[in-house]
């Protein structure tokens, strides 16, 4: 494959080559056969330890990093097209990643996680050194302390795996995108005591979006040990990425623009002066876990993360001219702001102290876990821009002045968190298990503007239990409900509109009830589930445009149900997996009674996902792969006054194992888009602002990897 022009070996990529040392042909090499269906692995995300998902009370999905690899998947974002439930959120190219579950938005400071410990996500986070994600849906009350109630997201880190191997892949994207990656396990001393893995990344970035070329890099290194019955792990992680972000589409005055007449190449963030978004971030973590008599397990656990962004756009916002601010102007022309907001700094420190094993009480046998958890999250940011620069252009045609003057505030948080767990799975017969959780979280947080005006700080406790009851109808069917509790907080700002200015609200309890039927069958496996989630609504209340006319309060709730279907089926050569959910997302309760009925903005009614996967027998080693993406209508607006059709995305992807040259090989070619389909795939209603993101343009990509 020929290097990109543009593209030169990094030193992380050379330096780790040549830690590679002599080439052995008889180490192990990567399994690449297809198999019926994915192993039921345990998502420990949950928190029960290592249930298999088919004989566990609640929904997750484990993506590999191999699945991963063979969607294309380069972001977070990427994994909306593996399953029905996850979908955009506002997911700007260029920009850290978001999701929706069960149509909530998945918090970035507060539902994502990093082998359990809570981390921030307002990053770009990197997969390369990512073993796979988990996604638990649904309310999380028993796994975190504060978190929105679609669920939790999890990155479970690689780590050595017991074998002396190394991997090295080049891969292209169009349209002119190259990346290098290394991952090396090794031996440290002699026997097999201590063994170190690690991974490296460099990718120069060329998008077919317009003005987006950019950067990224990764070096990370995952460290294991056994000191007597004892193991410790340790492991780093450095990542960069510099990138232009780009931001959406609107309406057109009172007009939704066909997604037919926007080239979705074209990046409104084109001016002279922008600059690209840098992300920077340092994770480390040490983990040791010591067996104890009996069965019992201890883990000590902590991690430090330490992110830095330079946040920079020419943001499209309004129409000045027509005094319409939550769209673009009728005649395709924009307001133009000039964004910057450099050197922000996070900081997230968390610890756990576990404690789970196997007891009988009363006669009946338990599967207990309890510990104790702490976070302590930092967020220091400078003075910002965000100025008006002049009117712009749907096309893209128009270049306005920079206005860098750093005008205004931002605001500084902190937060410390202190929780306490319990959970038990109770076995009250051979087929019938009663599974109870609970978490106690004190919570302190406190914020103020970077000139130290309009201080807030406030303290809560709550409990959020959670159970469920499961029942092994045969050996291959699982009958289980469940409900659970999930809590998030919010206080009126300190600004002198707010008649409760600086006040925190009461904790804002979500509530989850679900009911699920799980069959695995050695040919095939399929779930259904039915869930139904409220959630309080936090709203401001009055006409808010002088002091004291403005009441932050909780006003109704969000009620979502749905049901998901998932299956996966072993024909022959042939696999089918699919994914689907039907959701009925609405507001009630509301003191207007106008605004109950009312679906939220870009939440699909319906959606769903399907692949197909063929071994090739005429051609050992070759699989093939179709894949199509779903979803149904959605709404641009609050008060659904205007709606989106739904739209449909073909992707192809084929890859080929051989062996040659003494070394295993394995090449990935797929296309994303297939038949260039033109269409709006999400709807975020942000910052009081209706935006447009198109489907990307059909995009080829490839790459090969050599096991050595």
């Amino acid at each position: 494959m020929a290097i990109h022009p543009r593209f030169r070996p990094h030193p992380i990529v050379l330096a780790l080559l040549a830690l590679h040392g002599p080439i052995h042909a008889q180490t192990a090499t990567e399994q690449v056969t297809i198999s019926s269906r994915p192993l039921p692995a345990p998502a420990s995300v949950a928190g029960f330890g290592d249930s298999p998902l088919a004989r566990s009370p609640f929904q997750a999905v484990t993506l590999g990093h191999s699945a991963l690899a063979d969607s294309g998947a380069g972001s977070l974002a990427d994994i909306t097209r593996l399953d029905a439930s996850i979908a955009d959120a506002y997911n700007a190219p260029g920009y850290w990643s978001a999701l929706t579950v069960r149509g909530f938005v998945l918090d970035n400071r507060f539902n994502y996680r990093r082998d359990g410990l809570p981390i921030n996500a307002e990053t770009a986070i990197s997969l390369d050194n990512k073993e796979r994600i988990e996604v638990l849906k649904g309310t999380s009350g028993a796994q975190a302390g504060t978190s929105s109630p679609g669920g939790l997201a999890n990155f479970v880190v690689k780590r050595p795996r017991g074998m002396d191997q190394t991997q090295v892949l080049v891969g292209w994207t169009e349209r002119g995108s190259v990346k290098a990656a290394a991952d090396i396990e090794r031996r440290l001393g002699d026997g097999d005591v201590a063994r170190l893995r690690l991974n490296a990344a460099v990718e120069s970035l060329d998008p077919l979006i317009h003005d987006t070329r950019g950067e990224r890099q990764l070096l990370a290194a995952a460290a294991r040990a056994r000191l007597g019955p004892g193991t410790l792990d340790a492991e780093f992680e450095w990542s960069h990425q510099s990138q232009p972000s780009v931001p959406g589409f609107s309406l057109l005055g009172n007009r939704l623009p066909s997604a037919a007449e926007i080239d979705p190449r074209i990046n409104l963030n084109n001016q002279g002066w922008s600059l690209p978004v840098v992300f920077d971030g340092t994770t480390a973590s040490l983990r040791w876990t010591q067996p104890l008599q009996a069965g019992w397990q201890f883990v000590a656990h902590a991690m430090g993360q330490q992110l830095r962004t330079d946040d920079r756009i020419a943001f499209p916002f309004g129409c000045s001219a027509e005094e319409i601010y939550d769209r673009y102007c009728s005649d395709g022309s924009v307001d133009l702001y000039d964004f910057r907001s450099e050197g922000e700094r996070r900081q997230t420190t968390a610890g756990a102290l576990t404690l789970n094993g196997r007891v009988q009480l009363a006669g009946l046998a338990n599967e207990l876990s309890t510990g104790l958890s702490w976070s302590h999250y930092r967020a220091r940011l400078g003075r910002q821009a965000f100025n008006w620069a002049g009117v712009g252009q749907i096309d893209g045609s128009v270049q306005v002045e920079a206005q860098p003057d750093l005008t205004d505030e931002n605001t500084n948080r902190s937060e410390r968190s202190t929780e306490l767990h319990l959970r038990d799975v109770i076995s009250l017969t051979s087929d019938t298990r009663l599974w109870l959780g609970a978490r106690h979280a004190q919570l302190a947080r406190d914020s103020v503007r970077t000139d130290g005006s309009l201080a807030t700080r406030y303290d809560q406790g709550f409990t959020t239990p959670w159970l469920a009851l499961s029942h092994q109808w045969n050996a291959t069917t699982l009958l289980y409900a469940s409900w659970g509790q999930g809590v998030e907080s919010d206080v009126a700002p300190n600004r002198s509109r707010y008649t409760n200015a600086g006040e925190p609200l009461p904790t804002l309890k979500s509530e989850q009830s679900e009911l699920g039927l799980k069959i695995d069958e050695p040919g095939w496996a399929a779930s259904l589930t039915a869930f139904d989630i409220r959630r309080p609504i936090a709203v401001d209340s009055g006409p808010c445009d002088d002091d004291g006319t403005c009441t932050r309060l909780i006003d109704g709730n969000a009620r979502h149900r749905g049901i998901e279907a998932s299956g996966d089926l072993r024909l022959g050569a042939v696999t089918l997996r699919a994914s689907s959910q039907w959701l009925r997302a609405r507001r009630e309760g509301a003191a207007n009674a106008a605004d109950n009925g009312l679906t939220p903005p870009n939440v699909a009614e319906r959606s769903a996902r399907l692949m197909a996967i063929w071994q090739v027998a005429a051609v050992p080693g070759l699989s093939t792969q179709a894949s199509l993406s779903a979803e149904g209508p959605r709404y641009v607006l609050p008060d659904n006054s205007l709606r989106l059709a739904g739209w449909a995305s073909t992707g192809l992807a084929a890859r080929y194992t051989t062996r040659a040259l003494g070394h295993e090989w394995l090449l990935r070619l797929g296309v994303d888009n297939l038949f260039d389909q033109r269409a709006w795939k999400e709807s975020p209603y942000q910052f009081g602002h209706a935006y447009l993101y198109p489907l990307a343009p059909r995009t080829w990509r490839a790459s090969i990897q050599a096991t050595l």
